[in-house]
């Protein structure tokens, strides 16, 4: 376990961060300016600093010089923005120093912390095939899926994905992406975990002054993925007021930085996505129909995994493989097993399944070839959805009244969590509070 300090003045950006430190098992505690950085060092060791290149009082650069000038070393980790900026670093500093670009992965952190993962045996493949590099699956829902990817990957429309959460939309994503040999990146960003004063920035870039905390100008996610994929996942999330912004862009392929005069001009594909259905999305006023005309130039379905059992098996053995690689182990699944799995329902889909799989994998002796799976397949949210999906509903109560005591039973049931009770629900965080703020029940979970 590493002690960890990473400095950087962008809040949102080192709170995931943190997330990802934690969950590689690591301690991390995080300064917004050198300043601080200095006092974390008055009467702290650290073993590694994530360090930001620009701060709000000078440069990272200058908190290396102060190391040395207290005797202490770490490991150092320079982080920026721009591919020429990585550059630039690598001639100004000593070999040992590390560089990374945002915006990061967790596999360049655990790269970074953990080092290169050793393999103590290689686990024999199954051989399962990729289609495009990432979706596994020979049923007939997934060759109408493949198909499409095949036919739009030609094309530079936009692409809306409709399905469940845990369905692989992001996936399908890269498989687009992937397919169309395009030139540029792909770039990913998540409209529902963006406020609505950071979402303009996001998207559209900023210059500096544009606001306060703009030290440097930004470029947007538009822009980062120029002759390339942007994908917007949870699009019908963004704040309605926004969308015409959006809407000009796409009509436009032009953008302007917040704070800023001039046209960019933007050539990108816009894969947008959305686990609402079109009932939901027609009836509930969170996306514009201009908008979604613009983006479901070509909309896809992605297949529930109940509706393509046939893949369960094929699934589990390519996530096992996955596991048994990284860990030098070499479990196997027995015809049994695999029926067993095949015979549940999956409420959660893919994201359900290979999560089971993980913990099985925890849970199973390495010194053996046995994976054992749980009693219950069963997740928290699985239980906790049946549970409420067993009150019935009454004849004649308005769709208002149905999500109103589905909210309420749902949050009845975690103690309040809002941040739970959203993910169990399938939507942001920042619609269930405005589902409770048009209900009048903020106040009883607060």
């Amino acid at each position: 376990m590493l002690n960890i300090l990473l400095v950087d003045d962008d809040v949102e950006f080192s709170d995931v961060v943190c997330h990802i430190v934690e969950f590689l098992g690591h301690n991390i505690n995080t300064a917004t300016s050198l300043k601080e950085a200095h006092q974390w060092f008055e009467n702290n060791t650290f073993d590694h600093v994530l360090l930001d290149f620009m701060l709000p009082d000078g440069s990272g650069l200058h908190l290396l010089d102060h190391l040395k000038t207290i005797g202490q070393s770490p490991k150092i980790t320079l982080i920026s923005g721009h591919p020429s900026v990585k550059g630039i670093l690598a001639d100004m500093c000593e070999p040992n120093v590390g560089h990374l670009l945002k915006p990061l992965q967790r596999e360049d952190l655990e790269l970074v912390l953990n080092g290169p993962k050793k393999t103590v045996k290689k686990a024999k493949s199954s051989g399962i095939k990729r289609h495009f590099g990432g979706l596994i699956g020979e049923s007939e829902p997934m060759q109408k899926l493949y198909n499409m990817i095949e036919r739009v990957a030609k094309t530079n429309a936009n692409v809306m994905l409709m399905g469940e959460s845990g369905a692989g939309k992001e996936v399908v994503a890269q498989a687009i992406h992937n397919a169309s040999q395009c030139e540029g990146p792909l770039v990913a960003s998540n409209c529902g975990a963006l406020s609505k004063e950071l979402i303009g920035s996001e998207l559209f870039g900023h210059e500096k002054g544009a606001f306060t905390g703009a030290i440097a100008r930004k470029e947007g996610v538009f822009e980062q993925s120029n002759n390339g994929t942007l994908f917007l996942d949870e699009v019908t999330e963004m704040p309605i007021d926004m969308q015409p912004n959006l809407l000009r862009v796409l009509e436009t392929k032009k953008v302007t930085r917040v704070g800023g005069n001039k046209e960019i001009p933007t050539n990108c594909r816009v894969i947008s996505a959305t686990n609402r259905s079109l009932t939901d999305l027609a009836q509930n006023n969170v996306i514009r129909e201009d908008i979604y005309f613009r983006l479901a130039v070509f909309p896809i379905d992605i297949p529930p995994l109940r509706d393509r059992k046939e893949d369960i098996p094929l699934l589990a053995k390519a996530f096992l493989d996955q596991l048994n690689d990284e860990n030098g182990t070499a479990f196997s699944w027995t015809p049994t097993q695999l029926k067993e799995l095949q015979s549940y329902e999956w409420p959660g889909n893919v994201r359900e399944i290979r999560h089971a799989i993980h913990r099985a994998f925890i849970m199973s002796d390495p010194q053996t070839s046995d994976i054992i799976l749980p009693d219950n397949l069963e997740s928290p949210f699985s239980r906790v959805n049946n549970q409420i999906a067993e009150k019935p509903v009454s004849a004649g109560q308005t769709i208002e009244e149905v999500e109103k005591e589905l909210i309420h039973a749902t949050l009845d049931k975690v103690q309040g969590n809002k941040t739970l009770a959203a993910q169990m629900l399938g939507i942001s965080t920042k619609t269930l509070y405005n589902r409770l703020n048009a209900y009048g029940g903020i106040g009883e979970y607060k």
